[in-house]
């Protein structure tokens, strides 16, 4: 099929899948965060291009969790990539982070905006489903998470979207896409390929032999 077979819509859908930015990696914290500690967060940042770091801390009280940012934070900013702080809507705007990742018991993206302001980043997790994903960008999230596309030892969890829900939404919405869960070097293309704006990746990062290698393995498959 040449571009003259193409209806309006189809030609559409195309154009705004070809004209979206190259996938990028999405950074998210070890979970104990000593493995990804001040100093591994800034070797990480320093060996290729991140665009954001979420600071997902299960076990802490809001006084610790803003300790434990406040170098986390000042390292994403010297190196221009976005401080996301899980769950706490009201901790990321008392902390001054550059936005929000809510889960669907988190709060609604109306009140983490009050909250935050218009600037804020806010992304919702919308596991495989896309009515919740419709939801959450008519709401206004700056993006939606599907996943986990494969097992993860970070977060476990039932939902197994296939990678076409990723083309699904890129056809159709501009809102960007974060696929999340058990992402490697070794299974990331099919993601990549299907149209994910954002690789959520973590222990394929911060467990690796060498970090700044698995940064560059990213970068390849992002690279196609």
């Amino acid at each position: 099929m040449n571009e003259d077979d193409l209806s309006a819509d189809d030609f559409a859908s195309r154009f705004q899948r070809e004209t979206r930015p190259r996938c990028q990696l999405y950074l998210v914290s070890s979970p104990d965060l000593a493995g990804s500690s001040p100093e591994r967060l800034k070797q990480v940042l320093g060996s290729g291009e991140v665009a954001a770091f979420q600071l997902r801390l299960k076990a802490l009280d809001d006084d610790e969790i803003a300790r434990l940012a406040e170098p986390l934070q000042r390292i994403c900013a010297d190196h221009d990539v976005a401080f996301i702080l899980n769950d706490n809507a009201a901790l990321a705007a008392k902390i001054g982070a550059d936005g929000v990742h809510l889960g669907q018991s988190d709060g609604s993206v109306a009140e983490a905006r009050a909250l935050l302001g218009r600037e804020a980043q806010i992304g919702i997790t919308c596991h495989a489903s896309r009515h919740l994903a419709m939801e959450a960008a008519e709401a206004g999230a700056d993006y939606v998470a599907f996943g986990s596309f494969y097992p993860s030892a970070t977060k476990t969890s039932e939902h197994r979207p296939e990678p076409s829900i990723l083309s699904w939404w890129t056809t159709l919405f501009g809102t960007p896409c974060v696929a999340i869960g058990g992402i490697m070097p070794c299974n990331a293309a099919p993601l990549v390929a299907a149209g994910a704006d954002y690789l959520a990746v973590s222990s394929a990062i911060w467990n690796a032999p060498d970090m700044a290698d698995a940064v560059r393995a990213f970068e390849r498959v992002m690279s196609g």
